[in-house]
């Protein structure tokens, strides 16, 4: 069974986060000699796990303008 993926690490460039190991940066067990895997909070920042999943449905229909209020359908 696979370890729960943490959101919010305490210190996460302790750790390669590549795998289930979660190896320290200085030990990795599965690594071919490059660097370490960063965690996503570390390249997106703190609300990496809920990037693009809370949009409501008005804010996905805006997305969907051409930037001058009008969309890519035509009217029949």
């Amino acid at each position: 069974m696979a370890k729960r993926f943490p959101i919010h690490p305490a210190k996460p460039e302790l750790i390669c986060w590549g795998c289930d190991k979660y190896c320290p940066a200085d030990s990795m067990a599965c690594g071919n000699g490059s660097d370490r895997t960063q965690h996503p909070v570390e390249l997106f920042g703190p609300d990496w796990h809920s990037f693009g999943l809370n949009q409501s449905n008005e804010e996905l229909d805006s997305s969907s303008t051409d930037g001058q209020g009008t969309t890519d359908k035509t009217d029949d």
